[in-house]
């Protein structure tokens, strides 16, 4: 009988260091989810051409497989730094047959309801991943299993877990979960995340 061996967690990528994913605190609004793997389906909709419905299994076989080292900072103050492993949002939009006019940003949704947006200038033009690894380990329901949003030079509350709908939308007033109890929509590291 054959061992199944979970993989080694990485410690450094190129040379740069990387904090253990034990590092990473779980600050949720609802606490881990626990989301069944069968039944799970990412839905990508709202201005689309081509909606979508991908299992767990179809999302792993998205490529180009990205990996990227950034750094998660909370407004807590406390931050990690990972190998993240994924596929990038722009990716995953041109698999739904692109955008449609008028679209502005994309509306990410978690499991426990919580979400946030982002403008889809900001997605398309940089790397931006939907990641399924961390440090070279597959996410966990504490961290995020089965997507977790890697916003880069956003502040944390910007990192949706446990994503479920990636909708396209219209609208640019929209505010998240934290967006609409006052944290800037922006979320930009560097400026004050209370408007």
């Amino acid at each position: 009988m054959r061992t199944l061996r979970r993989p080694l967690e990485v410690t450094s990528f190129r040379g740069r260091p990387l904090s253990p994913v034990s590092a990473l605190r779980e600050n949720s609004i609802h606490g881990p989810q626990r989301i069944d793997r069968k039944a799970y389906r990412l839905r990508v909709d709202g201005l689309v051409n081509e909606p979508l419905s991908l299992t767990h299994d179809q999302l792993l076989a998205i490529s180009p497989r990205f990996v990227k080292v950034v750094s998660l900072e909370c407004v807590q103050g406390w931050g990690v730094t990972f190998l993240w492993e994924g596929f990038r949002v722009k990716d995953l939009l041109a698999r739904a047959g692109g955008t449609k006019p008028g679209a502005k940003v994309v509306i990410f949704h978690a499991h426990d309801g919580y979400t946030s947006s982002l403008p889809l200038d900001y997605l398309t033009s940089r790397d931006i991943l939907l990641a399924y690894r961390e440090n070279g380990v597959p996410l966990t329901a504490e961290w995020g299993w089965p997507l977790q949003l890697v916003a880069e030079d956003k502040w944390g509350y910007k990192w949706v877990k446990w994503i479920e709908r990636v909708e396209v939308s219209s609208d640019a007033s929209y505010r998240g979960y934290w967006e609409s109890r006052g944290y800037s929509n922006g979320g930009d590291l560097g400026k004050s995340y209370i408007p």
